[in-house]
C-alpha cells in the first residue's frame, strides 16, 4: 500500500491520544476518516502532516518507513494538508497565496534577485486551470467567497504536487452547490492516482464522495469498511460502541407550563420553519450533524443573529424584534459554542467575567462595590464547585472546565428562566462534564429550562427529557431519550424522520 501507519501511538502527559493505530490508504481512492470529538482524528492528521511526532510506531510510504519531523518534510515527502481553518492571507493576491514563501525569482540590475510577478501569475493560472478553476489570480484572497478561498487552499496544497492530500472538514462552511463543485474536484484528483484522506463530521455526505471509511474511537481503530457497508447504523456502532446510560434524577419535571415557544423561525439558508415549545424545567436537546443549523438556531432565538421570519414567545410575551438585550431582560441566556472568544473576556479577571452580565442587579444608586462583587463571586464559585485560586487573576488561567462554569455562572447571576447551552461540554474532561450535567439537573429542579446543543449525541440521551433532531436546517424528528438508542439517534440525524 502507498501509505500506511503501523502501530502509531501518541502519548501526552496523563493521556494517550492514539493507541496502536494501523491503517492503509490506497492510491486513487478517497478515504473518509471519522469519529466523535476526541477520537484522535486531528492527532493522526497532525502526525501525517509533520506537525507532531508519534511516541512510537511508523508511517510507511511505498513500504518504506519515513520520519516526518516538520510540515516541510511532510511536503517534501508528498503529503499535503488543507486544514479546516483557512490559512490564506487576506491582503495578498490569489497567486501570492498559492506560492507564499516560494515565489519565483529572476535576476535584475546585475546580480540582484527580485520576484518574477509575471511567472508567479502564470504558474498560479496554470495550477488553477488544472482543476478547471477560473479565478483572477491578481484578486485579493480576502475579497473571495468562502468556497473560492477553499478552492485556493486546495490549489495551494496541490501546487506541491503531493501524492497524499488530507482535507479536514472541507465542506463545513460550504453551501450545497459549492459542496458538489468540491466533490467534482476531489474525484478528478483521485482519478490522477492521488491518495485523499477526507475528515468530516457530516456523515450523510460520505456515500457521495468516499470509497472507504475508517473509524477512530478513543484513540483506536474501531474498524475500516467500504462505503457500501457504511450504513448509518453500522457507523454509529463503530463510533460509539457499547454506551453506558446514566439515569436522570427521578424528580426532574417532564411536563410543566410553557416557558418558551418558537413558531416558524427562519433565517436564510441556516434554518427554515422551525417550531417547538419548551416547558418550565425541561431539558431539551437539539441533535444534528455538523451544518444542520443548531448553533444558528440558538443564536437567532437569543437575538445575536435575529431571525428573518417567525416568532419567539416567552412567558406569553412575543418578542419583536428579537435582540440580546430584550432576551436578557426576559430571562433568556446563551452560553456560546466558542467560550474563549464569545463567552469570556480572557484577559479580564474571573470576578469581572462572573459579574459582567449582572451589573444592573449588583448596582445600587448607580454604584457597585468590589466587596459586593466578591461576595457574589464567592457564592457562585461555591455553588458551581469551581476551582479558582485567585478571583482577580485572568480567567484565561483557569482550566477549560472551570472556564465553562464561569460562563454558566455569569448568566446564572441574571436569574434566567431559560439557558441556551451550545456545546457546554466541548473540550473539558470527564469529571468536569459530569459537574456540568449536575448544574443543568439542578437548574431543572429549580424550574429553569435548558436547551442543549451538543455534538456528543450520547450525552443528549443521558441528560435530556426530549431531543429534537435537525437536518439541513429543518426540524425532522422529536425523540424520547428513554426509548432511543445511540444508533437510532445517529440514523435520525443522517436520514431524518417525522416530527411527533
Amino acid at each position: 500500500m502507498p501509505l500506511q501507519t503501523d502501530g502509531i501511538r501518541k502519548e501526552y502527559p496523563g493521556t494517550v491520544a492514539l493507541k496502536n493505530v494501523s491503517l492503509s490508504f490506497a492510491e486513487g481512492k478517497i478515504h473518509a476518516l471519522v469519529g466523535k470529538n476526541g477520537a484522535g482524528k486531528s492527532t493522526l492528521v497532525k502526525i501525517f502532516a509533520g506537525v507532531i511526532q508519534p511516541t512510537s510506531g511508523a508511517i510507511l510510504l511505498n513500504g518504506t518507513p519515513v520520519h516526518l519531523r516538520s510540515p516541510r518534510e511532510a511536503l517534501e515527502r508528498g503529503i499535503a494538508a488543507v486544514h479546516q481553518e483557512l490559512s490564506l492571507v487576506p491582503g495578498l493576491s490569489v497567486a501570492e497565496n498559492i506560492f507564499l514563501g516560494r515565489l519565483p525569482l529572476k535576476q535584475a540590475f546585475g546580480r540582484k534577485m527580485i520576484i518574477d510577478w509575471r511567472e508567479t501569475e502564470r504558474r498560479a493560472e496554470e495550477t488553477l486551470a488544472g482543476f478547471d478553476l477560473h479565478l483572477d489570480v491578481r484578486a485579493k484572497a480576502g475579497h473571495l467567497g468562502v468556497a473560492q478561498q477553499q478552492m485556493v487552499e486546495i490549489a495551494k496544497a496541490m501546487s506541491y504536487n503531493p501524492a497524499v492530500l488530507m482535507l479536514d472538514e472541507p465542506t463545513s462552511a460550504l453551501a450545497r452547490r459549492e459542496t458538489e463543485h468540491l466533490f467534482e474536484l476531489l474525484r478528478r484528483l483521485a482519478a490522477r492516482g492521488i491518495i485523499l484522506l477526507y475528515i468530516s463530521h457530516r456523515l450523510q455526505e460520505l456515500p457521495e464522495i468516499a470509497d472507504s471509511v475508517s473509524v477512530l474511537r478513543n484513540g483506536e481503530v474501531a474498524g475500516s469498511i467500504s462505503i457500501q457497508e457504511a450504513s448509518p447504523t453500522t457507523l454509529a456502532g463503530l463510533m460509539f460502541g457499547q454506551t453506558i446510560r446514566t439515569e436522570r434524577p427521578a424528580d426532574l419535571p417532564a411536563e410543566a407550563p410553557v416557558a418558551l415557544e418558537v413558531r416558524n423561525l427562519t433565517r436564510g439558508r441556516a434554518f427554515t420553519d422551525i417550531s417547538f415549545t419548551l416547558h418550565r424545567g425541561e431539558i431539551l436537546g437539539i441533535a444534528g450533524l455538523l451544518g444542520a443549523g443548531r448553533t444558528e438556531l440558538l443564536r437567532s432565538i437569543f437575538g445575536a443573529d435575529p431571525p428573518e421570519h417567525g416568532d419567539v414567545t416567552i412567558g406569553g410575551t412575543t418578542v419583536r424584534p428579537v435582540s440580546p438585550g430584550q432576551m436578557k431582560q426576559l430571562g433568556i441566556a446563551l452560553t456560546p459554542e466558542n467560550r474563549k472568544a464569545e463567552g469570556l473576556i480572557q484577559s479580564a479577571s474571573t470576578r469581572f467575567n462572573i459579574c459582567i452580565a449582572s451589573l444592573d442587579r449588583l448596582t445600587t444608586g448607580g454604584f457597585i462595590t468590589r466587596e459586593r462583587e466578591r461576595t457574589v463571586v464567592r457564592s457562585m464559585v461555591k455553588n458551581l464547585d469551581m476551582f479558582v485560586g485567585d478571583m482577580e487573576a485572568p480567567v484565561s488561567l483557569l482550566s477549560g472546565g472551570n472556564q465553562q462554569k464561569v460562563v454558566a455562572g455569569k448568566w446564572l447571576n441574571t436569574a434566567p428562566r431559560v439557558i441556551l447551552f451550545d456545546e457546554p461540554t466541548r473540550g473539558i474532561d470527564v469529571q468536569a462534564k459530569q459537574q456540568m450535567f449536575q448544574i443543568i439537573y439542578g437548574l431543572s429542579q429549580k424550574g429553569i429550562s435548558s436547551i442543549i446543543v451538543s455534538s456528543e449525541l450520547e450525552e443528549l440521551l443521558d441528560i435530556c427529557h426530549r431531543i429534537l433532531v435537525m437536518r439541513s436546517g429543518r426540524m425532522v424528528a422529536s425523540l424520547d431519550p428513554h426509548r432511543t438508542t445511540i444508533e437510532q439517534l445517529v440514523v435520525s440525524c443522517m436520514e431524518g424522520g417525522t416530527v411527533s
